[in-house]
């Protein structure tokens, strides 16, 4: 944290001694004796952050923290509402305001950009400016955006970047790729007729980027057919992790076993999983085995990143929160929310504070409710249950006009809408529950609402008040001493 210590100037006249009865103000209304200067504060230079952790929660809205909060106490059997997230005790905090050059409601690919360019941009855009027509690739390359993760390397940082997500998606390539279109994540999704004119898909751009660590899901991007069964390279005999790990030297992993015994002096690049890496509630069913944990994942990458002695930036991104909540499903987002949190204490457990910023954040909210008057500790993921001193207005709003129950978490659409159905039905509770929603829609969508970010460390200070969502990279750039 930066810590500024204000220095009041001593040096008095003869006449200012402690002896002396009075004393008397020029003009200015100081001291007789003491000029402006030396009674000016002065501010000590503030510590640089020798390292940047940027924890990304994809869809994490303050509702979602919220109800989080609730259910991580609720795992320990407490009532939740007194709870805290690790990231909520951090001393700063602001609001972040999310929108993209064209859009009220941001996609992550346009909010991931800001942050990681210092310029907002349109709705599907990587790492290029808001003149770019999406999916031309011509208007792409003349409107580059600069990278952090470019610059990082080229300050001599070592870099990481950690998704749950495919390590293509939106937010882990805001690092280190741009494209005219997030969804050109291999070759073979780039339009037939954009292909040849110089654009790369962002897996080909991850596997020639300069960095350290990069850990994450979709293995598809990476292979042809013929070399893997998840394969989506035109190339049918397409093998990139073989090709990077030539070039480099580095290590390629695809289980959690062979990323904790490679070597930790050479670039480790681990995929996973097919597509995005298994649910923390589907993995409670024994599903994803051999699949690190975003916590575990965190804990390689600073094992690795920290040995740099001219430090590092680190994005962890926990991306399952925003699909979770895109199927409508709180249970999912919020197991992955705790996940997330867990994977921030550690962070916070075992870095120097003197010397690291920490910043936690979402890219967007989604359109998720906490409704109804539930009692203290009602199940967060069960039927609203109103409180027996709530008297009878409270309780008879703990029932629909149907006379039937609802749940406490719910969306404004998605596709648990009952919107067209004749009846509604009694609805789902539990962790694998798909919450009702309003209007029907084929996954429930972003929302439009500022986001927090919580920051500790050198530099953190400045995370304070409403900002524009692009602060976020000048508060790092600020932090590592680049401006």
């Amino acid at each position: 944290m930066i810590r500024t210590r204000l220095f009041t100037a001593a040096l008095m006249t003869s006449a200012l001694s402690l002896g002396a009865c009075s004393t008397t103000n020029n003009y200015n209304g100081l001291p007789s004796g003491v000029s402006e200067a030396q009674s000016a504060p002065v501010a000590e230079v503030p510590a640089k952050a020798k390292n940047v952790i940027l924890f990304i929660g994809d869809g994490m809205g303050i509702s979602t923290i919220t109800a989080a909060r609730i259910y991580e106490g609720q795992k320990r059997g407490e009532t939740g509402e007194e709870n805290l997230l690790s990231f909520e005790k951090f001393e700063n905090v602001a609001l972040v305001k999310t929108y993209n050059v064209d859009a009220q409601v941001p996609d992550s690919a346009g909010t991931a950009t800001a942050m990681h360019s210092g310029q907002k941009t349109n709705i599907g855009l990587l790492g290029v400016g808001p003149d770019t027509e999406r999916g031309k690739c011509a208007t792409g390359l003349a409107n580059q955006l600069p990278l952090l993760g470019e610059e990082a390397k080229a300050k001599g940082l070592a870099l990481g970047i950690v998704s749950t997500a495919r390590i293509t998606h939106a937010t882990p390539a805001s690092v280190y790729a741009r494209s005219a279109d997030r969804n050109w994540e291999a070759d073979a999704a780039i339009p037939e007729e954009e292909r040849g004119k110089g654009c790369k898909d962002i897996a080909k751009q991850l596997i020639e980027a300069d960095w350290d660590v990069a850990l994450g899901g979709g293995l598809g991007a990476f292979y042809g057919e013929s070399a893997d069964d998840t394969g989506r390279r035109l190339d049918a005999d397409a093998n990139l992790p073989a090709d990077w790990a030539a070039r480099t030297g580095g290590t390629f992993v695809r289980s959690a076993g062979a990323l904790n015994e490679a070597p930790m002096d050479k670039p480790v690049l681990g995929i996973f999983s097919p597509s995005h890496m298994t649910y923390m509630a589907e993995r409670l069913d024994g599903k994803g085995e051999g699949e690190p944990t975003l916590t575990d994942m965190t804990v390689q990458a600073l094992a690795r990143l920290k040995s740099d002695p001219n430090g590092y930036y680190l994005m962890v991104e926990s991306g399952r929160i925003d699909h979770g909540h895109h199927a409508g499903r709180a249970g999912w987002a919020l197991e992955e929310t705790v996940e997330f949190a867990r994977a921030i204490q550690y962070a916070i457990d075992n870095t120097d504070p003197e010397e690291t910023l920490i910043m936690v954040t979402a890219d967007h909210s989604h359109v998720f409710t906490i409704a109804g008057y539930p009692r203290r500790g009602n199940d967060i993921l069960g039927l609203v249950v109103a409180p027996e001193s709530g008297g009878e207005e409270v309780a008879n709003a703990a029932k629909a006009l149907d006379g039937k129950p609802y749940t406490t978490l719910g969306y404004a659409n998605g596709p648990g809408s009952i919107a067209n159905m004749a009846e509604r039905p009694v609805p789902e509770t539990g962790i694998n529950a798909q919450q009702q929603s309003t209007i029907p829609t084929g996954g429930e969508t972003h929302a439009g609402e500022d986001v927090a970010l919580y920051a500790t460390g050198p530099g953190s200070d400045e995370a304070r008040g409403v900002l524009e969502q692009n602060k976020i990279y000048d508060i790092i750039r600020k932090a590592f001493g680049w401006e």
